[in-house]
């Protein structure tokens, strides 16, 4: 089932030259269209049209950070092993068999006059911003066109969905050598084992925090609203975008996209966090050869198994080499693994012309009713939602398209695919997914966590919902959440910005316990193997499990944690556990002396032989550092850093920054967690306030690039210039684009 054509082709890219009809065009549209850089260096873009707007907010993206705009849509055509090399080829064809731009082409041929308006206003926005700009050179997209947008529908950064085949399996079943060596056939365990390990741990301490608190818990009498996403850091800018036809929304959008991805309007605001909602299905084909093709197994009918030859291109020693590989579908999707003897087809929905739309037409709702109006569009498939308006409503919403499934079957497994048993039967509405509208409690939070402690007791009931719409189990950030939120009964946006930035890490509360019995009972004036634990085993006793810059036994527990990891993901993987918080609980009653206190010990004779002594604080080695714009940061102990008192949430603190060490460092680094972070209070006028990690700039010379950085670091949080009358006293730039 494996076949391949090889054929080599010079390397070169030229761009490709814009017609003066083009530029005339794009010259017209710039005139209606107003962007003002506050002194945050923020975007304000102020159009006539919404189109308009768009192409301001596409100009402004590429001239903060052309390079992560450009790099996104490499990604989503399948052709970053045109820039990356060979390496990123199995890449390609995992995007390639899950997204097919003939799909997007015919989407947009089909799309309704205003949403095509839009996507042609995208592509203007970018392509005017290189006409404008021939110094700088693309990596690959010399020319954008108007269908891209249609290739990512979602702002998620996670929104491809497969079950959890994973790339690795890919590779493995479409791999050159039908004949592999068991060298390659180990690694590739290897790199599966790894890969299945990520999914059940992202499933976990990924993600991001939402919460909504209703007016009988704020001290104005009006709703907030927390947004506060976990994503790889300068994934997602702050902007600003306003037009004569309504529309006025501020807050985080993915570079690239159109379409504000979690924010706010005048009348409500949006928080998404990543769900576990079962939007995707994998299924066990039978199948045969026959003839010159293949056949499967469906409905005690034998089906042909339709080929798709899919050509794709890798850089390689200054030339382009293309692979075809032919790829095989049933009418479940895609065929993308061999599991023993099963072959595995995916069933799933990762772009979606009405998922556009509705990633559209929420930035312009005006209100709950309003909101509900564009869930029913049920296309939104990798998110929650948690939402505040105007009015004082607060809702949330577990998922939105969930397919109807057969309740008696186990979908969290491999389907039979011979049997229609299996199919999906439709969509279930909006009203029967688990949601919450003005919970009784007066919050909402969600941490990608269950549903089921959404809201404390006036929470949605678990037995009230087929397993499928949510599989989710708690974590640690969602205890926390629901701590600080049942606390304060005052809110205002001062005390919501420091609930976000709780220091709690309550998996320490069930892992520090264990650790101090199992020594107390291990350690004896006979048993000299541990004396090296006597010290920090008293800085820990004496531990709030709060994180602090000067803490050593933050340090201390929080390296000690990681060298536990592997131990807790097997609870996740080998004995199916969704729960953070029970497989943790499980893990530490079960675990040896020795599972718990040898990682202490490693982690001490580390300490020493890295910084020369035991009792390293946190903030000496817990570092922000941002120094160039490269997407693969490369981080120097040598260079300029600032200590952070923040940690990894899968611990359970609110606020994320998930740091680790590199190659040549002895410090650790963050890569991701906090990126942007809002809290809005509603009402007759918006208030709001926001942080972004490190500056709104891409470019290293920009006073922007790290404005924000030591802010970032101490949660210090700016105001939101929301209305124009405070945007023009805080002018930096006014100008068209193309000035």
């Amino acid at each position: 089932m494996r076949y391949f054509i090889l054929l080599f082709l010079p390397f070169f890219s030229a761009a490709q030259p814009f017609s003066s009809a083009e530029i005339k065009k794009w010259q017209q549209q710039a005139a209606a269209v107003n962007i003002i850089r506050d002194n945050w260096g923020v975007p304000h873009v102020y159009g006539k049209t919404d189109a308009d707007a768009v192409f301001g907010l596409l100009y402004a993206q590429c001239e903060d950070d052309f390079k992560r705009v450009e790099m996104n849509y490499i990604e989503k055509l399948g052709r970053k092993a045109e820039v990356l090399g060979e390496t990123a080829l199995y890449g390609d064809l995992y995007i390639r068999l899950l997204i097919d731009s003939a799909e997007a082409v015919a989407d947009y041929n089909k799309a309704p006059l205003w949403l095509k308006q839009l996507m042609n206003a995208w592509a203007d926005g970018i392509n005017y911003y290189l006409y404008k700009h021939p110094e700088v050179k693309p990596a690959l997209l010399t020319r954008f066109k108007p269908w891209y947008p249609l290739l990512w529908t979602d702002g998620s950064i996670g929104a491809i969905s497969t079950g959890d085949v994973t790339e690795a399996e890919v590779k493995n079943f479409y791999s050159d050598s039908i004949k592999m060596s068991s060298a390659y056939i180990n690694a590739l365990k290897e790199e599966q084992l790894f890969a299945y390990a990520a999914v059940a741990e992202n499933k976990q301490t990924d993600g991001s925090n939402g919460f909504a608190v209703a007016p009988s818990k704020t001290e104005s009498g009006n709703a907030i609203l927390y947004i506060n996403p976990h994503t790889t850091f300068y994934f997602r800018p702050e902007v600003h975008m306003n037009s004569e036809q309504g529309l006025n929304v501020y807050g985080a959008v993915t570079w690239g996209q159109f379409f504000i991805y979690q924010g706010f309007n005048p009348y409500c605001g949006w928080m998404h966090t990543s769900s576990s909602v079962d939007v995707s299905d994998m299924y066990a084909e039978e199948t045969k050869r026959q003839g010159s093709g293949y056949v499967y197994k469906y409905n005690k009918q034998w089906l042909p198994v339709k080929e798709k030859l899919i050509e794709l291109q890798y850089k390689s020693n200054g030339q382009i080499v293309t692979k075809k590989i032919r790829a095989f579908y049933t009418h479940h999707g895609p065929v993308m693994a061999k599991r023993g003897s099963q072959i595995i087809s995916v069933k799933s929905n990762n772009r979606d012309l009405k998922g556009l739309i509705q990633s559209w037409l929420r930035t312009k709702a005006k209100g709950l009713d309003d909101y509900k109006k564009v869930m029913d569009l049920q296309a939104n498939t990798s998110n929650n939602t948690v939402f505040a308006d105007y009015k004082g409503n607060i809702a949330y919403w577990h998922g939105n398209f969930v397919p109807v499934r057969d309740k008696n079957l186990n979908w969290g497994k491999v389907m039979d695919g011979t049997t229609t048993v299996t199919e999906w039967k439709g969509l279930h509405k909006v009203n029967e997914t688990v949601h919450v509208y003005n919970p009784a409690n007066g919050w909402i939070q969600n941490c990608n966590s269950t549903p089921f402690t959404v809201s404390g007791d006036a929470s949605p009931k678990k037995k009230d919902y087929p397993v499928y719409m949510a599989p989710d189990g708690e974590n640690f950030r969602g205890v926390n959440a629901v701590r600080v939120l049942s606390k304060e009964n005052k809110f205002t946006i001062d005390k919501m910005i420091k609930a976000g930035y709780d220091t709690y890490l309550a998996a320490f509360e069930i892992l520090v316990p264990a650790l101090i019995k199992n020594y107390d009972a291990s350690v004896t004036a006979d048993n000299a193997f541990y004396k090296d634990l006597v010290e920090p085993m008293q800085v820990l006793k004496q531990w709030d499990y709060r994180v602090a810059e000067n803490s050593v036994a933050t340090a201390l527990a929080i390296e000690w944690a990681q060298l536990l990891g592997p131990g807790i993901r097997k609870v996740y993987i080998e004995d199916g556990e969704t729960d953070q918080v029970d497989a943790t609980k499980l893990f530490a009653d079960s675990a040896s002396a020795a599972q718990l206190l040898n990682p202490l010990l490693e982690v001490v004779r580390m300490f020493q032989k890295r910084y020369g002594k035991w009792n390293v604080a946190w903030g000496e080695i817990n570092r922000f550092q941002r120094v160039s714009n490269d997407i693969q940061q490369q981080y120097n102990d040598n260079k300029e850093s600032v200590p952070v008192a923040f940690a990894s949430s899968a611990w359970g603190m609110l606020p994320a920054y998930n740091s680790n060490y590199y190659p040549g460092t002895i410090k650790r680094y963050g890569t991701s967690g906090n990126s942007f972070i809002c809290a809005v209070e509603f009402g007759k006028r918006i208030k709001a306030k926001s942080l972004l990690a490190g500056g709104v700039s891409g470019n290293v010379q920009s006073p922007h690039f790290n404005d924000q950085l030591l802010m970032y670091t101490k949660g210090q949080f700016k105001d939101v210039l929301f209305y124009k009358e405070d945007v023009l006293k805080h002018v930096e730039r006014s100008y068209h684009p193309g000035e």
